[in-house]
């Protein structure tokens, strides 16, 4: 048996995992979905990007938990990767579903093309957030129309600082055991069918593995039996 910590990405909350978790429940283990400061349940609760990593870590010890896989989607790789180091013996393995990898002294928006530099504003605009995501935002991910209902329905907006304040990291994220998961929709571009450059190196690490999916960036919702598929076989790996 091992613990499931579930951490959605931006704009989300646990409750992004629902469909998950009966999947890792009836194989016998632990199941720990977990809402982040300023998020869902967490609204109005003020939060950077410690804030959440201290979100993880307090989760796994307020639990009493050991053997921890703990899985980060999109935005919460970057949380997940902080907090899996720092839980030192704790950890079984960091799952990486479809997400961004932190890099110590960079932020989440760091790597964008104009290095934040339009998140940022947009933050500025909404009063210290990023807005929601239209409709729009979910087309072309594999995902019914109900499927995308529900994700703007259960979006919340997401605390700005913990998307522009920098990752800390005490050593190489290559030394953690781990899986990324590569989310790609069949007849994507080539360039679009690969791991990012950064994820690319880590990968060369003989403690990292990847997986990969034929579906868009929110297989929580998307293909849920399949996900909890590949988070059993990464527990064992």
């Amino acid at each position: 048996m091992v613990n499931f910590v579930l951490v959605a990405g931006a704009r989300l909350g646990a409750w992004a995992w629902g469909e998950v978790v009966p999947y890792l429940r009836a194989a016998g283990h632990g199941v720990y979905p977990l809402t982040l400061s300023g998020l869902a349940d967490k609204q109005g609760v003020p939060a950077g990007q410690a804030t959440h990593v201290q979100d993880i870590v307090a989760e796994v010890e307020r639990q009493g938990l050991r053997d921890v896989v703990l899985v980060g989607h999109s935005y919460s790789g970057i949380p997940a990767g902080q907090a899996a180091e720092r839980i030192g013996d704790r950890l079984t393995r960091v799952v990486f579903v479809d997400s961004s990898v932190p890099t110590d002294g960079e932020s989440f928006v760091s790597a964008w093309p104009d290095g934040g530099a339009a998140v940022e504003a947009s933050i500025a605009e909404n009063g210290g957030f990023w807005p929601l995501a239209p409709a729009a935002h979910y087309d072309g991910e594999g995902l019914t129309d109900e499927q995308i209902a529900r994700l703007v329905r259960g979006s919340t907006p997401h605390p700005g600082a913990t998307l522009t304040e920098p990752a800390v990291l005490a050593g190489p994220l290559g030394e953690l055991p781990a899986t990324y998961i590569l989310c790609v929709m069949p007849g994507a571009e080539p360039d679009d069918a690969e791991p990012d450059e950064d994820v690319a190196e880590l990968l060369n690490s003989k403690r990292w593995r990847l997986a990969k999916m034929d579906t868009g960036h929110w297989p929580m919702f998307s293909q849920p039996r399949e996900l909890a598929q590949i988070l059993l076989n990464a527990a064992v790996e």
